[in-house]
């Protein structure tokens, strides 16, 4: 077991005497602190921060993050406040313990409320020194390895959240080492069943394979060296998580798995990485458009190799990685290599630093827009598993994105505002949707429009996180702003009705309707009208403390108008499908706002006279937009029938949304089709020019 004698040998290896005295004296701070407490194995509670401190010192971390490792839980644990140990260490370590913390003081609804926001939290100090997340990825590292004394659901929960966020995060950062620990004592601790059977089989398959591989291996060594180059070459293991997640995700048995040889080629310089690769393809044929360049274009968390996939002895797949020295330590440690050789305090960042330095800030951005910590841990964990796409931008620089990003996450990549306005993308100046999936090497160019608007649909495609809250906060800010708007017209016809107005309304009469709804102020309860969560003409009769009234609706009310523009509080039912020129009513429904149905919709026959439930409703003189209407056909069997029917209703301005076949024979076909059109008389004429194509039986519009 590690001691603070033994850490101290260590250290003398990479910092100075007088930065090893203020981590012993960080150690002895935290002995006295954590005095008399226990871990559940029934060792002293200062064992814990000494192993994550001996964790980061074989990482040759820097002093500050070894004492910040020692006196992480302080706070949390002990009655030791931030002050004193910003008296005590300086204000840098301070920051970083606090930023360690698990905040357990706070209380939320739920656990994984707690856990979201606590990475919340980390996001904020990680933005503030990177160095926090390595403490905090060793402070696990180190429960994980001690979990086996934990009761089983708390050994689960620990696991799940590991797998989920700490494992991906040490992958972001580039720091493989601790990912490969982490899967495999998570896989171990989550699936123990799982996770024996598949080791039982590795083990069972190690004997035939290791001389296949062994031979393999020479074979590489052999020729690399023959032709002058200098280079080591280790055949890789697969790690037991690895292979239960390629088995799962790629549905293929344990077999075809291992089946595949995977080696990695270490040699001294950039240069030779290439030759190296020449060489390998010369030994054995490569397998085609499986040979990825990460050295031009690193992996997002600065990981550099070139990996390509032969076809090997007997046929089997052998999977090459080739990278320097320098690129093998990175791949290892990540971000920390910034400071495993570090020597001079403005020496640029190194590649990985740089990234995740770029993927902090990027977290910023998310929590910024983020309605609240579980809607940011969603959209953090997409970023976190980022199997990258390259695409360029009309000026030639590179854009890394994750695998199946769309045109739309690629626009607000590159700006909040460009993501907001566009309207559609080229692809290798080919035009497409902003939905289009985008491929490695395509020119992406976004096209936008000072009108246009982010749609609700669009959270349906997006794949980046970044897009993702970008959206979600637009869309509630503008579903606030018109649910406001539409409450104060609601509202004021209401009032309207009962013979005074929202000028007329006093302080007198709107504070005590505030204080009894438990609303702040008169937007917050406008907004509640818009939304459907209040009605309208009760308000207005409290308001003017009118209560005595039997509320029946006065059907002399003046219909509220409606334009087209109202947005997203104002939707139509796919029941009836209204269009301008229909009789309408609307159906106050809570948290939708008004749902607008036509008149004779059979679907509010039961709340139609009730005040609570429905408004009357008009359509203003000019109404914009398209409207849904639903047209059911009788044709004949004719070849080419459907073909005409789309090719007519387009030229008419008009779109079909959907169609649905219903019964055939061999002489007629019934079908029902959705039809977009702007009002009565558009659909008057998409319907007479159906009726003249030869062939058309029936066609009426469906009515409910």
């Amino acid at each position: 077991m590690q001691n603070i004698a033994s850490l101290t040998e260590n250290l003398s290896e990479y910092l100075e005497p007088e930065q090893i005295q203020q981590v012993r004296r960080a150690y002895f701070y935290a002995e006295q602190a954590h005095d008399g407490q226990l871990r559940r194995s029934g060792e002293p509670y200062v064992t814990h921060p000494l192993a994550v401190a001996s964790i980061l010192s074989e990482m040759h971390m820097d002093h500050q993050s070894l004492m910040a490792a020692m006196l992480h839980d302080v706070i949390e644990d002990t009655g030791i406040e931030k002050q004193a140990l910003i008296e005590q260490f300086g204000e840098t370590v301070a920051d970083l313990v606090d930023g360690v913390s698990k905040l357990t003081q706070i209380t939320f609804e739920t656990r994984a409320e707690q856990q979201a926001e606590n990475f919340q939290k980390m996001a904020l100090a990680m933005a503030k020194d990177i160095r926090v997340i390595l403490v905090k990825l060793a402070d696990r590292l180190h429960n994980m390895r001690t979990l086996g004394v934990l009761r089983p659901e708390k050994k689960r929960r620990i696991a799940k959240e590991t797998l989920e966020i700490y494992a991906p995060i040490a992958n972001r950062l580039g720091m493989n080492e601790f990912r490969l620990e982490f899967e495999e004592l998570g896989f171990q601790a989550l699936h123990p069943m799982r996770s024996t059977r598949v080791k039982a089989a590795v083990d069972a398959t190690r004997g035939n394979r290791s001389e296949l591989i062994a031979k393999t291996r020479v074979t590489i060594a052999e020729r690399l060296e023959e032709l002058g180059h200098r280079a080591e070459v280790i055949g890789r293991e697969k790690h037991l998580y690895g292979i239960y997640q390629k088995m799962r995700a790629k549905h293929k048995s344990f077999s075809e798995i291992m089946d595949v040889f995977a080696f990695r080629v270490i040699v001294d310089d950039v240069d030779r990485c290439y030759r190296a690769l020449g060489v390998i393809h010369s030994l054995y044929k490569p397998v085609p458009e499986q040979f990825k360049d990460y050295i031009a274009i690193p992996k997002s968390n600065g990981y550099q190799s070139l990996h390509t996939v032969l076809f090997g002895p007997h046929g089997i797949p052998i999977e090459v990685q080739i990278r320097t020295r320098d690129m093998e330590e990175m791949a290892n440690n990540g971000i920390a290599a910034h400071w495993l050789y570090k020597t001079d305090e403005d020496a640029p960042l190194s590649v990985s630093h740089a990234q995740a330095r770029k993927w902090v800030q990027g977290l910023l951005e998310i929590q910024q827009t983020a309605g609240n910590p579980l809607e940011f841990i969603e959209n953090v964990k997409i970023d976190l598993f980022p199997d990258e796409v390259y695409v360029f931008t009309p000026k030639g620089k590179i854009m890394e994105l994750p695998k199946g990003a769309t045109a739309l996450d690629f626009a607000y990549a590159v700006h909040t505002d460009i993501g907001n306005s566009c309207v559609a993308a080229r692809l290798n100046k080919r035009l497409s949707s902003l939905s289009e999936p985008l491929q490695n090497g395509q020119t992406v160019e976004i096209i936008t429009s000072p009108s246009a608007q982010p749609a609700p649909t669009w959270l349906s495609f997006v794949t980046t996180g970044k897009a993702r809250s970008t959206i979600r906060h637009f869309l509630k800010t503008k579903r606030h702003a018109q649910s406001i708007s539409l409450g104060r017209k609601l509202l004021e016809k209401a009032l309207n009705n009962l013979g005074t107005s929202l000028d007329d309304l006093t302080a007198q009469q709107i504070e005590p309707l505030l204080a009894q709804s438990g609303h702040s102020n008169f937007d917050m309860m406008l907004e509640d009208i818009g939304l459907g969560n209040r009605v309208a003409f009760l308000t207005a009769q409290t308001l003017i403390q009118n209560m005595g009234s039997d509320g029946s609706i006065n059907r002399s009310i003046e219909p509220v108008v409606i334009s087209g523009t109202e947005g997203l509080i104002i939707s139509y039912s796919r029941c009836c499908s209204p269009i301008p020129g229909d009789s309408i009513v609307g159906h106050i429904s809570a948290g939708r706002g008004i749902v607008v149905h036509r008149d004779r919709c059979t679907n509010i026959d039961e709340i139609r006279h009730n005040p609570n439930k429905c408004i009357p409703l008009n359509w203003a003189s000019e109404v914009q937009g398209e409207f849904m209407a639903e047209l059911r056909l009788q044709l004949e069997n004719r070849r080419g029938m459907l073909a005409l029917l789309a090719t007519r209703i387009n030229a008419l301005e008009a779109n079909i949304d959907k169609i649905t076949t219903g019964e055939s024979d061999a002489q007629f076909t019934t079908m029902r089709i959705s039809v977009t059109v702007r009002d009565r008389i558009h659909l008057a004429r998409v319907i007479k020019h159906i009726r003249a194509i030869k062939g058309t039986v029936k066609v009426n519009r469906v009515q409910h």
